[in-house]
Formats: structure tokens, sequence, C-alpha cells
């Protein structure tokens, strides 16, 4: 049999299962930025930035798509030309027919993405989101509550989940129901199945509840009023919370299993991120001789541009905070506060990733080969 030949439709969806769109920040542009999802794929170039150099690269190597981390298209652009600086790539590679992705702040968010990836190289230890991931499964959008006799229970949760109710996660047909003290009173032209009209009756009945997608609520709903002996049964629906993730979400807060002192740490990320350098911020009394011996049991992380999360590191009790760029007020806060700041360059912080990133995708689409890019590169230069 011959083997199918991948679309970057195929490339687009598996970078979404790597890293889903949903947990991109709200202010985010990720996915298939540019590209048809219909044409070939058979090489795809990685890259942190998409640059003139890179843009030249992926021409020159006739790749189908470029997966660049950081989205080139970002804030809205009013003209796509060749003569400006800001659009030069973009054309560049469009005009060749090159697919533009990016998974950006969704594959810092997702479990296994970067940020955990950094949180390995620095040690082991317990490790959660410094700002969970708000997340909401389809299939549990909204939750239908009804009442009912018990011996219609049964008859009633399998016509709903027939209808496509009560799927949580790889399970179906489920369901809670437990017994409750039921009251009414029918009017003149009611015909009641338990009891009469014209009084107050109470009766013994069993709740149900069934999660179902907003897809298939109408045909839900259809089949409980088909499925229910009452002449008018009391509904209830429900739209459901998004659940903040335990493993998910931007930042990371890791507590150590074995404190490490400033050094150790520095030189875990230097290894890890194949860094030259990181700096390093530190209160006064640490910056003395020996505060590399400095010890920290709780540490907070954010690739790239991470210092809107310093605070909530601070409160959670980090006493060490690692991102890749910060300005220099920011600098002087982090230090205020009494804790340390290393830094190692905004894409030093990412690039390492890359190969993981390559490796995750090319499981879900084999058939694709991914290339690195080589003249992708952190822009500052030791002199």
């Amino acid at each position: 049999m011959a083997k199918r030949s991948r679309r970057i439709g195929d490339l687009a969806k598996a970078l979404a299962r790597v890293a889903p769109s949903a947990l991109a920040a709200p202010w985010d542009n990720v996915g298939l930025l540019i590209g048809d999802a219909n044409s070939p794929c058979e090489r795809v170039l990685l890259t942190i930035d998409l640059t003139d150099a890179v843009a030249a690269e992926a021409c020159e190597l006739r790749v189908a798509a470029i997966i660049a981390y950081h989205p080139p298209i970002f804030h809205p652009i009013k003209r796509l030309v060749a003569h400006e600086p800001e659009t030069a790539a973009l054309y560049k590679v469009a005009r060749a027919g090159i697919a533009v992705l990016s998974p950006h702040t969704a594959l810092d968010a997702v479990a296994g993405g970067i940020n955990d990836w950094i949180a390995e190289g620095i040690g082991d230890g317990e490790c959660r989101p410094l700002e969970s991931a708000s997340t909401l499964a389809a299939r549990e959008s909204f939750k239908i509550v009804t009442f009912a006799p018990a011996d219609v229970v049964d008859r009633i949760r399998g016509a709903m989940s027939i209808a496509g109710a009560g799927r949580i996660g790889e399970y179906s047909q489920c369901s809670q129901s437990f017994e409750v003290e039921g009251t009414f009173f029918g009017g003149s032209t009611t015909r009641p199945r338990v009891g009469g009209r014209g009084k107050l009756e109470r009766i013994n009945e069993h709740r149900i509840e069934m999660v179902s997608s907003a897809k298939a609520l109408p045909a839900a709903l259809a089949a409980l009023r088909a499925a229910h002996p009452y002449e008018t049964p009391a509904i209830e629906v429900h739209l459901l919370a998004a659940q903040p993730s335990a493993r998910e979400g931007q930042g990371r807060l890791l507590r150590l299993s074995q404190p490490a002192t400033t050094s150790e740490i520095a030189r875990r990320l230097r290894r890890h991120l194949g860094a030259r350098r990181l700096e390093c911020a530190a209160p006064p009394a640490s910056a003395k001789i020996g505060s590399a011996q400095t010890q920290h049991e709780t540490v907070g992380i954010c690739a790239g541009s991470g210092m809107s999360l310093f605070s909530a590191a601070a409160d959670a009790g980090a006493t060490l905070f690692f991102t890749g760029e910060a300005k220099h007020h920011d600098q002087l806060a982090v230090v205020a506060r009494g804790c340390t700041l290393l830094l190692s360059g905004h894409t030093v912080s990412e690039r390492g990733y890359l190969p993981k990133l390559a490796e995750h995708i090319a499981r879900i689409v084999p058939g694709i080969s991914f290339t690195l890019s080589q003249c992708d590169a952190h822009p500052l230069l030791d002199v």
C-alpha cells in the first residue's frame, strides 16, 4: 500500500496536539498563520524567529513549512511588501509558497513544554504552573439536570447517552443520580403521572445529572423529554465553568527535592540551555563573597520575557526567578524583594527546546522531515 502523502493540514493538526491553541495566552497568535492546509508537506524548518536570513535559508532548502516559535504575524499588518523590514521575510516565504506556523505560549503552557523542560534542567522536584490554564473539555460544557421516578432513571440516562450526553474523557454513559423529595401543585388542566391535581403533592424522585457538549445538547434534551414519563418534566441546563489545570499554564514553580545554591542552579542552566553565560541580580546581602552559595528550595521559571509572573512566584515562596530577559527596573524590583534573578537572554531560554519539538511532532506525523535552522541565533554577541 502506498504511503499517504502528508499535507500542511496534517502538520498543523500535529502541532495543535503538541501545543493546543486553547493553552495560548489570550493576546497570542498561534497555529497556521500562512499557507494552504491542502498543500503537500515533506520538509519543515524549525526556528525561534523568522528573520530575513531564516527566510532565505527556507527558500534555499525548499521546505514546505516553517515552524517559528515566535509568531511572525503578531500585530495587525496593513500591507505585505518586500521593501519594508517588518514584512520582508513574510513576503519572501509567502511568495515561495512556504507555510508558517507558530506554537508560542501554547508550547510554554503545555505539560512537557518549554517551561517544564527548563525545570528539568534545574533539578528534580514538585512542579506546577504559576498561572494555571483554565480548560473545559468540549464534551463537558453543560450539565443537564432532571428529576424522575426511580423506575425510569435507567431509561432516561440511556436515551440521553445515545444522544451524546454523559461523555467524560474516554468514558461514556457517565451520570449521577440520588434520591430527593419533589413537590408540585397541578392546575385544573394538568394530568400528573403521580398524585392528583388541585393539591400539593410530595413525591420521591431521583435527581439525574449528565454532562453534555454544546453540539449534543439539543438532541440530549429531546431524548430526555421523549423518555421522561412526566407531562412537564423539570429540566435544568447549567453552563459549566472552566477548571484550573494542575499541570498546564504559564510559568512554573519548582520546589526542589534538594535545595541548590545559586551557582549550582546557574551551572545546571548553562549546561541545559547551551548558554555561554547567565546574568545574575541578587540582594545586597547575597552580593558579597560567597553569595553564589545561597541555597534555594523554591524557584520560579518563565521562558522568554516572563517578569509578569515574578510576583506570583515570589508570593508562592520562590527565592530565585529564572527568565530570558528583564528590564532594568524589573531587575531592581526582584532584588528589592530579597530574591535572586537569573537571565539567559530571551531566545537562549527557548532555542534548546526546538529539537524536542521536532521529535514530538515527528512521532505524530511520520513522513515529514524536520531541520533546525542554522541561521536562527540569539541577536546579541559578546564583544
